[in-house]
């Protein structure tokens, strides 16, 4: 585990940045105010096909249903400058952990982690892509993002 003492800035990362990562972003920047955190909480994605676009509707929906915001979230896609500009760089799924280290500078690679490191109640590695599922899948992806959200909160404080 990473030493988290100085850790001022998350950036959440998925593939297109539509589904997960801004899934996350909402849970916790929720979460943080709650708890009175000041941090800068981002998300990206490791393609840029979906660049500016809002959040995938169902990811919305059932974010909304438990209280996250999704509002003035756009996608866009990672940039070397996050490395820098992020102290933690925290991945939903492995594929993405290898897009990361492939743009990441060497120096800098120490800062991502998968975002399910930090769950505490649940057998999952990586938050699952739920774009070509039901509603379901979202559903269970807010359930793994909430936990980790918790986890690593409590790492933070």
């Amino acid at each position: 585990m990473k030493d988290l003492n100085n850790v001022k800035s998350v950036l959440f990362v998925c593939m297109g940045n539509i589904c997960r990562s801004p899934s996350a972003e909402a849970v916790f920047s929720h979460k943080a105010k709650a708890q009175g955190l000041s941090l800068k909480i981002d998300s990206a994605g490791t393609v840029g096909a979906h660049a500016k676009e809002k959040p995938d509707h169902r990811a919305q929906k059932v974010g909304v249903e438990r209280g996250y915001s999704f509002d003035g979230l756009k996608a866009r896609k990672v940039k070397v400058e996050d490395f820098d500009n992020f102290d933690l760089i925290l991945a939903m799924d492995n594929d993405n952990i290898e897009n990361l280290k492939k743009i990441a500078p060497t120096h800098l690679q120490h800062k991502i982690s998968l975002f399910l490191e930090f769950a505490k109640n649940n057998e999952e590695t990586e938050v699952p892509d739920p774009y070509y599922g039901g509603a379901n899948g979202f559903r269970f992806v807010l359930d793994l993002v909430e936990d980790a959200s918790d986890g690593l909160l409590a790492k933070l404080k």
